[in-house]
């Protein structure tokens, strides 16, 4: 039975793939079975993988295209380790991250049940620094990482002040996966947030402070998209919305705002400020990242 079983969902990203595979076989806790799991991608995915001549190595394919959600269920059933580690197909891991998270939760009590670490965001190599700067304050909305604890940390995660990456950075006990049946397969945006809620409803999470994780530039989803799977994510935890909104929390406001900043970047004003009017008063240290949202707009809306 190894350590950590890794789940490493993927669709289509043939070329990325290797560099997340190879993070996971090169880690100094090298007792870990990655799971792949393709879910049923049409380019040269099933070649990659089978390539990799490493018994810890396994490779799962979906005969039709079910999303995120499914493709890591199944990753899950067929895992064997103590700990599930989730790693998105185009991220990157440093060789120490697993031992450095199982080190930790090791160290703690048996209600530490999860632990994420930090994440370092790699942009293009001739990006604009300025602009870089700009896209982190929008990106961010004010938010932080760092924070540790149980259910009191819901809160911070609906109100956009605490982002985990919980799709690459997350490990958590096999148990409480178990327990809590995995992954909700109606999600597919917001499918790892809504999974680490329902973890901390489990336990506390755990916080390793070094970047671990290193992300690459990578196209996001549509603002209609974004639209319909936030309206869908503050429905599934409608209870607590309307618990921390009683208390003054703006958690309709919050995700209104971030919504606004999707429209804006299409070049979409009309919806964006529609949003932003309904939305929570930005900070002045998120100004920077409307304005470069609105830039961003007005270059679309120029090249169509």
């Amino acid at each position: 039975m190894p350590t950590v079983s890794v789940i490493i969902p993927t669709y289509n990203r043939a070329d990325a793939l290797p560099r997340a595979i190879d993070s996971a076989l090169d880690q100094t806790l090298s007792d870990v079975e990655v799971i792949v799991v393709d879910d049923a991608s049409t380019d040269d995915t099933a070649s990659v993988v089978t390539a990799y001549d490493d018994p810890r190595v396994n490779y799962l394919v979906h005969e039709t295209n079910r999303g995120g959600s499914a493709a890591r269920n199944t990753g899950i059933a067929d895992a064997s380790g103590d700990y599930i580690a989730l790693l998105d197909s185009d991220d990157e891991w440093a060789q120490t991250k697993l031992e450095r998270q199982v080190e930790t939760l090791e160290r703690r009590s048996d209600e530490w049940v999860a632990a994420y670490c930090g994440t370092e965001i790699l942009d293009d190599g001739d990006a604009n620094p300025l602009v870089e700067r700009a896209k982190t304050l929008l990106g961010d909305h004010g938010s932080r990482e760092g924070a540790e604890g149980g259910e009191e940390l819901v809160k911070e995660i609906l109100m956009e002040n605490l982002h985990t990456s919980a799709g690459s950075t997350l490990v958590v006990e096999s148990e409480v996966v178990d327990r809590i049946d995995g992954f909700d397969e109606s999600f597919d945006r917001y499918q790892d947030t809504e999974f680490l809620i329902r973890v901390l409803k489990q336990g506390k999470l755990a916080y390793v402070d070094e970047p671990l994780l290193r992300r690459y530039p990578s196209g996001g989803p549509s603002a209609d998209t974004v639209r319909r799977a936030n309206a869908h994510f503050l429905k599934t935890f409608a209870e607590e919305v309307v618990e921390l909104e009683t208390r003054g929390y703006d958690v309709t406001g919050t995700h209104q705002y971030a919504l606004a900043a999707q429209y804006l970047r299409e070049g979409r004003f009309d919806t964006g400020l529609s949003y932003l009017r309904a939305g929570a008063t930005p900070a002045p240290a998120q100004l920077p990242g409307l304005v470069y949202s609105v830039a961003r707009g007005v270059q679309s809306r120029m090249s169509t």
